[in-house]
């Protein structure tokens, strides 16, 4: 019998997923205390999550008879935003455009799959290639994230706002390349949704990002002013 989500393997995997991020994002915080051991840091956590996405691009690559080396170019948000994300810590500098438009999406979508995984069920064993990588580049995708906004290296603001609609954009580029040139039936969820017999492609879920986005920088702003209000005066 093929895993199942929410079977014994799967269950393990989240429980031992969750402590051992515990347990790094724990150290990070104590020992991560100047700019240089946080970067590198970061950089530890980016390639980890690089080299989990590779592995599972590669699987996909070479999963069948014929090589398909367009598979090395991830056609699901989580998979992009995995890579995106990865390159933009390990080459890009704090408070970069890339985790203004990521970081809700590799955050939320990598806790998400690691819970919900549809694809555990696609092999018998569940360290088949396609689906270890799978879980371990969503669970590194969520830690990352956790560990740039608890060492501030994202400041988040509805200043930056722009980013997630250029990036959404730049998402659906490449989905179209991806359709148009290679054959690929679907890319992004721009035909299919992301759950069947749902309106869950990217025209209903992007507008749902950005709505998301907007109400959490509502919060954000409101927190701010309310703290600032709060602050004694000084003459």
């Amino acid at each position: 019998m093929n895993p199942q989500v929410f079977g014994k393997e799967h269950i393990i995997y989240i429980i031992v997923s969750t402590i051992l991020g515990a347990l790094i994002l724990l150290l990070i915080k104590e020992y991560a205390r100047t700019p240089r051991q946080r970067s590198i840091a970061i950089k530890a956590l980016a390639f980890l999550l690089f080299a989990s996405i590779m592995a599972n691009r590669l699987s996909q690559v070479f999963r069948y008879e014929n090589v398909r080396w367009y598979c090395i170019i991830p056609d699901s948000f989580c998979g992009m935003t995995s890579l995106v994300i990865s390159l933009g810590a390990l080459f890009g500098k704090k408070n970069n455009c890339v985790y203004h438009f990521l970081w809700l999406l590799s955050l939320f979508g990598g806790i998400a799959t690691v819970i919900y995984p549809t694809f555990v069920s696609q092999h018998p064993s569940f360290f088949y290639l396609p689906t270890f990588s799978g879980l371990l580049h969503h669970s590194f995708s969520a830690i990352l994230t956790v560990a740039l906004l608890m060492l501030g290296q994202i400041d988040i603001t509805y200043k930056k706002w722009h980013y997630v609609v250029l990036g959404f954009t730049c998402y659906l580029s490449v989905g179209a390349f991806l359709m148009s040139v290679f054959g690929v039936s679907d890319a992004f969820h721009i035909v299919e949704p992301l759950f069947s017999d749902t309106p869950l492609t990217v025209w209903v879920m992007a507008p749902m990002y950005l709505a998301s986005h907007g109400a959490i920088f509502a919060l954000i702003e409101l927190y701010r002013h309310k703290r600032e209000k709060k602050r004694p005066i000084t003459i």
